[in-house]
């Protein structure tokens, strides 16, 4: 099979690889048809995570076919169309068992996120996916590869990292700092919990103009005068929760000026370097800060409004590309302001 495999900091390449088979009754092999890549990958290259050896094959999104399965399946079968989960979840350890996969304990590094992580990922024609019966989830007829693919990932982080960490309630006034596609989710779900007032903050024109669509009420235009305009918008007072969306130290930093006293702060964003806290400036203010790994335990909940229509998911998708042009799919979504960017679809 083809597949993209990281070689170290900076270094990628789209090669032939073996084909991946059964190695446990609980795995699955899924036949790859719509992927996407995601920030982390990025990450990954610039050499961000370091616990990702070369030779790996990235990835973690991924809608397919079930082409084989081990003894030990029972959910799934030959000829299912299914997401991917990008947590890789046993179902039987005690965070399994307590909701959080993200920490699942069925593997050495004790971590649900293994795709594309520990082991070989989707960008790729075929993956193993170790406990299929909790890690995949069987698509309802009518629901496209399109709308799927970002159940597997954006749609979940945003939400649970977001917006259920920071506590978003009925009548809260938020703030959404990066209005990428892990943004939006955010923005997308903050309005079906009740958010009165949502504030898009960006750079870029055209991920603005998005926020819009997807559900903010206002937007920002990332900078020094930032968070001066986020106060004059909220009667001097702040936003009840503001969700970091990008990972960086200049973005947490602005997520965290403009929260009002006993506000909450949920940081999504990997950070690739240190980032300073300013606990000395901060603790007076009664913030809760969050910060964390998606567990995508929301998925089947989201899944069912994106096949009511209820969620567009397909709007995150911005451009189309061949899974053999996985090349030019990267270079857009790394330049991703400059091109106009939000998700990129790669299809088999």
């Amino acid at each position: 099979m083809k597949a993209l495999v990281y070689g170290g900091p900076g270094s990628k390449s789209w090669e032939t690889m073996d084909d991946p088979g059964i190695i446990d009754p609980t795995d699955a092999i899924v036949q790859i048809e719509t992927t996407t890549i995601c920030g982390t990958d990025l990450h990954i290259l610039h050499g961000d995570v370091a616990s990702v050896d070369a030779g790996r094959i990235l990835g973690h999104e991924g809608v397919g076919t079930v082409v084989e399965v081990g003894s030990g399946v029972t959910n799934f079968a030959k000829g299912d169309r299914v997401i991917v989960s990008c947590i890789t979840k046993c179902g039987r350890c005690s965070y399994c068992q307590q909701g959080y996969p993200d920490h699942c304990q069925s593997n050495d590094a004790g971590i649900g996120w293994i795709l594309g992580h520990r082991i070989d990922g989707t960008l790729s024609q075929y993956v193993r996916t170790p406990h299929a019966d909790f890690s995949l989830h069987k698509l309802p007829e009518g629901v496209t590869d399109e709308k799927a693919v970002f159940l597997s990932d954006s749609l979940p982080t945003g939400f649970e990292v977001g917006v259920i960490a920071g506590g978003v309630k009925p009548g809260d006034v938020v703030a959404v700092v990066g209005t990428g596609a892990v943004g939006l989710a955010a923005i997308l779900t903050a309005g079906l919990y009740g958010a009165s007032r949502i504030i898009g903050i960006d750079t870029n024109a055209f991920r603005m103009e998005k926020a819009k669509e997807f559900g903010a009420t206002d937007v920002v235009t990332a900078g020094d005068g930032a968070r001066d305009a986020v106060i004059a918008l909220t009667d001097g007072l702040g936003v009840d929760v503001a969700i970091e969306a990008v990972g960086y130290p200049e973005t947490l930093e602005l997520a965290l000026s403009i929260v009002r006293p006993r506000g909450r702060v949920a940081n999504v964003g990997v950070h690739g370097v240190p980032v300073p806290f300013p606990m000395e400036a901060l603790w007076v203010q009664n913030l809760n800060v969050s910060m964390g790994l998606v567990d995508a335990t929301s998925t089947s909940t989201l899944l069912k409004m994106v096949a009511s229509g209820r969620i567009p998911s397909e709007k995150m998708g911005t451009h189309t590309f061949k899974l053999d042009d996985i090349d030019s799919a990267w270079d857009t979504f790394a330049n991703a302001a400059e091109r106009n960017a939000l998700k990129v679809v790669l299809q088999a």
